[in-house]
């Protein structure tokens, strides 16, 4: 049974997930109006998945959120130091520690076969482990000058296929890619 692990993100135009501080304001900064249907919507990409694993930043960032907004959709938090999730989560949330090809293969003997790959440091484990088969990239029209970018400096290239681009009224552009599973140092 094949896994497919996809990202579904935002980024600023000069490729940053959040401002040097974690600060991700700027996704819903009202001069920008909202994402709306801009080509592949959240709702639809995320009814398309069986678990969404990330890392332990971005589970701490969702936590500061009003609201649970992956009801329905299992989570796995990447960690080594958090031992226990909050009470109003439990059953909603796991932790699972391993390489990012041991995580996969847990899920898959689970049964899941369509992982959401969330959190920088995450998505550049699994795409670094060749584990990325396809990138959803929704570009904000705003460059941020500095902040955790999406893609790490590890020395190698990744062949991209495009699937599709869509430029919205708003300002963004998402486009959608296939990887290449075969890297060049």
């Amino acid at each position: 049974m094949k896994v497919t692990c996809s990202v579904y993100i935002a980024t600023s135009v000069d490729g940053f997930i959040a401002g040097p501080d974690g600060d991700i304001s700027w996704l819903e900064d009202p001069a920008h109006g909202p994402m709306g249907e801009c080509g592949l919507s959240y709702e639809e990409f995320i009814s398309k998945t069986d678990a969404i694993v990330m890392g332990r930043k971005t589970f701490d960032k969702v936590l500061t959120f009003d609201f649970w907004p992956y009801e329905g959709t299992p989570v796995i938090v990447l960690s080594n130091s958090l031992k226990e999730i909050p009470a109003q989560l439990e059953g909603k949330v796991r932790i699972m520690r391993g390489s990012p090809k041991e995580i996969t293969e847990k899920l898959r003997d689970e049964g899941k076969t369509r992982l959401y790959i969330d959190g920088g440091i995450t998505i550049q484990q699994f795409l670094k482990a060749g584990l990325i088969h396809e990138l959803t990239i929704t570009r904000i029209p705003v460059l941020l000058g500095g902040g955790i970018p999406l893609f790490a400096d590890d020395g190698r290239r990744y062949n991209l296929k495009l699937k599709h681009v869509h430029t919205c009224q708003n300002g963004f552009v998402q486009f959608r890619y296939d990887v290449d599973q075969t890297t060049e140092s």
